[in-house]
């Protein structure tokens, strides 16, 4: 067996800063609704709309749309897949880091 760390051990899907941050705040808090998320990672609605869609695309987070009154509410969990997805790759992460 190798010691050699496999580079293919990191998901991709985790290399952007701000998906990273995304699943970050996700993986602490249960939901997060748009406007607290954009304003924790300092982004653009454009910014996180793009970034969410893809994590949702690949089934890592959950998007519910509500109205609370008469505002539309947008709220994000990761999901079950999400959350075994990125523990994955923070021990990927570890184990290079424990390596080098």
């Amino acid at each position: 067996m190798s010691n050699k760390f496999n580079i293919e051990q990191l998901n991709k899907a985790f290399e952007s800063r701000i998906r990273l941050g995304i699943m970050s705040v996700l993986m602490v808090n249960a939901q997060v609704d748009f406007n607290t998320m954009k304003e924790l990672l300092d982004l653009t609605d454009g910014n996180l709309a793009s970034h969410m869609s893809a994590l949702e695309k690949l089934n890592y987070v959950e998007v519910k749309k509500q109205f609370i009154g008469k505002k539309p509410n947008t709220l994000f969990e990761a999901s079950k897949e999400g959350k075994i997805a990125f523990q994955k790759h923070l021990n990927a992460l570890e184990k290079l880091l424990k390596q080098s």
